[in-house]
């Protein structure tokens, strides 16, 4: 397995997540050369043979995101997952990821997205509870860090 950073801003929390789970990280470089167009141009890692893991805050058009993923197959990777905190998914972006080479996209429930839509591997996962536990705990002048084991930021 490897983390994968989807672009340099993220790095810190790709290398955070490799040590999670006993992985090494990979970083992908890229450039714009037209607005709303992206080129991957540099992997920085070993991912060949490796399962992917690309994470992110949000996933919005998926164009960025789905750049990534070709990228990586190109190196060799066996599989690719993805996970983001919100999925937006804004202008067609649904329809992107129903043939994108992607084995499972898991997003939360964060922003709403139309069952009718979802693809076959995506899982939506509810925040509900993690939110009822944080309200109540600032209610009680309890600690919020405490509902994530005492750590501040997971990322």
């Amino acid at each position: 397995i490897v983390s994968v950073a989807p672009d340099e801003g993220r790095a810190k929390m790709a290398v955070r997540f490799a040590e999670m789970i006993d992985a090494e990280f990979a970083i992908m470089h890229k450039t714009r050369p037209e607005r709303d167009m992206v080129e991957v141009t540099e992997i920085t890692g070993r991912v060949r043979d490796k399962i992917a893991i690309v994470g992110d805050d949000v996933i919005m058009t998926g164009g960025t995101l789905i750049a990534n993923v070709k990228a990586l197959r190109a190196q060799g990777v066996k599989g690719v997952w993805v996970f983001a905190t919100h999925g937006v998914f804004c202008g067609g972006a649904l329809e992107r990821f129903q043939d994108a080479p992607i084995d499972g996209i898991v997003v939360t429930d964060t922003v709403p997205v139309n069952p009718l839509e979802v693809p076959p591997n995506m899982t939506i996962l509810p925040v509900a509870q993690l939110l009822a536990e944080t309200i109540m705990n600032v209610f009680a002048d309890d600690s919020v860090s405490a509902i994530f084991g005492g750590e501040n930021q997971l990322f």
